[in-house]
């Protein structure tokens, strides 16, 4: 069986690195729910074109990280994907 990769292993080529980042995440000031949607669009496009995307959200996923986009997914998102692992478990 082979190791879930290191962060550090994958996370140095992601397509989010760079002056675009902070599309990301939530800015410091009050965000309109359409300026969060277009945010959000803008980052998962950037996200589809990444090669390390699944990496990404994995990682999201395993720390159970509350804010941002990860591989293309929001944090409501994340969720749905976590509950329906922890489902498909029991």
């Amino acid at each position: 069986m082979s190791a879930q990769p290191s962060f550090e292993s994958w996370q140095h080529r992601g397509a989010c690195r760079g002056p675009h980042a902070t599309v990301f995440f939530p800015p410091p000031q009050f965000e309109r729910k359409h300026e969060r949607a277009e945010r959000e669009l803008r980052a998962k496009d950037i996200c589809s074109t990444c090669s390390v995307a699944t990496d990404c959200l994995e990682y999201a996923i395993e720390i159970r990280e509350p804010h941002g986009i990860w591989g293309g997914h929001n944090e409501a998102e994340r969720r749905v994907v976590l509950e329906a692992r922890t489902a498909k478990q029991r």
